[in-house]
């Protein structure tokens, strides 16, 4: 008698190849990106040593769980700037997401909005930052939008881009009436990018845009620019001084090179005067000497990153980072943290430091390429589960109680654990 078949075979076989990890997310996004597109989004400056370290310094602190509490229920909201998020877990920015997946950042969008949080949109975006504020749909209060930018050399062209995302602001509050409508609230203005880090693969294998998509939110003349590299690669690729200086000269008649001569005294400020409704979020800090500068000069939130490793090789990681930030912080303004950060735990320990919010970007992008929208969902509800579940198991109900006290690290003379 042959066996008869189950109907259910198939659905059995998809759950259980459904990815339970953020490792198992990037494990197939390996196999679905080409290689081209997969080095540049997983490679990262010189030897990489950053990106190793971003990853490798989480491991090294070790939890000290409190027990017989009651973690029967587990909160895992937070505030920021004024408005609660589900749990305290967005996505970073990152460039041409449609060569993951999908419509690239129209489906974050969509993930973040149906997930309660927010994401930050790469001024070097396949979309155009008016789809992606549009992609939050009939409820756009439960989502929120920041909008990054780098300043560039052409003044003019940084704030035409800046009125756009303000325009975007005023429009969505316009026809909801509400404060907390879909737009852009914030300005994520990357610090750590006067020019770019030495990306060896991307020196060797240049990743262009292929013919079918641009860049919508970047104002260059060149009506070829998407089949070949931006300016700033073609610096990166100089050989010599003499070489660089003849490319510098050519950016600068566009315009499009990053603008090197940035200052906190003079950028913040001017920064400021092109918009009166977002508030500016200071991207890349590292040191505790700038989060001081950054709070001088008017920023209202500080992010410690080093731009996932992509441009000073042999810099601390970001956890490593944000104790001597949140020291001199204070409080004063919120401070945001993105880098290795790849399971719930990870985002329980920079809680534990001190952030009070974290990011992630690639993990994001692993999502985006396993299934589009449904996917970053996927990563998303993965980082939600985790936390919570640590928060439960650490006796932590919810993240008020996450302290630094429940961290430890490895002695450094003898046998135990040293206490935070």
């Amino acid at each position: 008698m042959s066996k008869s078949k189950n109907p259910n075979q198939s659905l059995d076989d998809k759950e259980r190849d459904k990815p339970l990890t953020i490792h198992e997310f990037e494990r197939i996004a390996q196999t679905k990106l080409t290689q081209q597109v997969w080095n540049y989004y997983v490679s990262g400056a010189d030897e990489q040593m950053a990106i190793k370290r971003n990853r490798d310094a989480y491991d090294k602190l070790v939890l000290r769980p409190r027990v017989f509490r009651d973690v029967s229920q587990i909160d895992t909201t937070t505030v920021l700037f004024g408005k609660k998020f589900d749990f305290p877990v967005g996505v970073s920015p990152s460039a041409m997401q449609k060569l993951v997946g999908g419509e690239g950042e129209v489906d974050v969008a969509r993930a973040v909005a149906s997930r309660g949080t927010f994401m930050i949109l790469s001024s070097n975006s396949t979309s155009p930052l008016e789809d992606v504020i549009n992609a939050a749909g009939p409820n756009p209060d439960t989502a929120d939008f920041w909008f990054q930018i780098y300043v560039s050399q052409d003044r003019g062209k940084s704030a035409k881009l800046i009125k756009r995302a303000e325009a975007e602001n005023s429009v969505a509050q316009l026809l909801t009436l509400g404060p907390t409508a879909a737009g852009f609230k914030a300005l994520a203005v990357t610090v750590d990018t006067p020019v770019l880090g030495n990306r060896i693969n991307e020196r060797k294998t240049q990743l262009v845009l292929p013919s079918n998509l641009t860049l919508p939110n970047l104002d260059d003349p060149d009506p070829d620019k998407a089949n070949k590299p931006s300016l700033n690669r073609d610096l990166l690729n100089a050989l010599n001084r003499q070489e660089a200086g003849r490319i510098a000269e050519v950016a600068k008649k566009r315009g499009l090179l990053n603008d090197a001569s940035l200052t906190w005294h003079e950028t913040l400020p001017w920064i400021r005067q092109q918009t009166s409704k977002m508030k500016i979020v200071v991207k890349g800090v590292m040191t505790a000497e700038d989060a001081l500068l950054a709070i001088q000069n008017g920023a209202d939130a500080i992010v410690v990153s080093n731009h996932g490793g992509r441009q000073l090789d042999s810099v601390a990681s970001t956890i490593e980072a944000l104790p001597e930030i949140v020291d001199v912080v204070k409080g004063r303004v919120p401070v945001l943290i993105d880098g290795g950060i790849t399971r719930g735990s990870d985002v329980f320990k920079a809680l534990a430091l001190g952030a009070d919010f974290c990011l992630i970007g690639r993990p994001a992008l692993w999502g985006l390429a396993y299934d589009g929208v449904e996917g970053v969902k996927m990563v998303l509800d993965v980082l939600e589960r985790e936390l919570s579940r640590t928060m439960a198991l650490m006796g932590a109900r919810n993240v008020g109680e996450i302290e630094k006290s429940m961290l430890g690290v490895e002695k450094r003379d003898g046998f135990g654990i040293a206490k935070l």
